[in-house]
C-alpha cells in the first residue's frame, strides 16, 4: 500500500529495527558490492545508479554473487509501477 503525500520516514527508526532483525549483514554485503563494482567501473559515485539483483534475493537469488548483479537507474530500480494519478498498478 502506497503511503500519504505527507508521510516523513522514521529513519533512526528504521535503523533500529533493522539492527534488532539483523539485517546488517546484507547492507554489508551490498556495500561491499557497491565498492567493487566502483574498482570494476562499472558505477561511480554520484551517478543515480544502482546495482540491481537480477534474481531477487527474496526469491532465492545469490546476495553476494557478482552474475546476479546488473547496474540499473535509481527511479527503475526502487519505483513501482504507477497510473497516471500516482497511484501504484494493480498486479493482474
Amino acid at each position: 500500500m502506497p503511503s500519504s503525500k505527507n508521510y516523513v520516514r522514521d529513519y533512526k527508526q528504521e535503523q533500529k529495527t533493522a539492527k534488532a532483525r539483523g539485517e546488517y549483514s546484507d547492507t554489508l554485503a551490498r556495500n561491499r558490492n557497491r565498492r567493487e563494482a566502483i574498482k570494476d567501473g562499472k558505477v561511480s559515485r554520484n551517478d543515480g545508479k544502482d546495482l540491481a539483483h537480477k534474481k531477487a534475493v527474496s526469491k532465492g537469488g545469490a546476495i553476494e554473487s557478482k552474475s546476479n548483479l546488473k547496474v540499473q537507474s535509481k527511479s527503475a530500480n526502487r519505483s513501482f509501477p504507477r497510473t497516471s494519478s500516482g497511484a501504484m498498478k494493480g498486479r493482474g
